[in-house]
């Protein structure tokens, strides 16, 4: 599998294959074991979705910062990618940091829909 390497790209793959409220539903699953307060609408727009997360990736960076390190072991983001990004703008970090949650977090429901028959 090669993972999308942009937002729109993930998102037109996630669409193309039916997958995106499965993706938001991984999403609200990962957020809800990692007892942060966030439900996305399963209906939230691509555009939404992107803002919202990057706003509370943002937010947990700035003032929860052992809740934002719990949220990407739940997770499961590579630790090497996060270790590779540039840390001195926590804006365009926690943007980067969005992008990997939704990396993964598909990469997840891809192999479901894949392998699970």
């Amino acid at each position: 599998m090669k993972l999308p390497e942009t937002f729109s790209n993930l998102i037109e793959e996630a669409d193309n294959l039916k997958l995106y409220q499965k993706l938001i539903i991984q999403l609200n699953k990962d957020f809800l074991y990692a007892n942060i307060d966030l439900d996305f609408e399963e209906d939230i727009s691509p555009k939404s979705l992107k803002a919202c997360l990057h706003e509370v990736v943002y937010r947990l960076i700035q003032e929860k910062f052992n809740d934002y390190l719990n949220l990407l072991y739940i997770i499961d983001v590579s630790e090497g990618k996060i270790k590779n990004l540039n840390g001195d703008d926590a804006l365009s970090l926690s943007e980067e940091v969005s992008f990997l949650i939704l990396q993964r977090e598909w990469q997840k429901v891809w192999f479901k829909n894949r392998y699970s028959s």
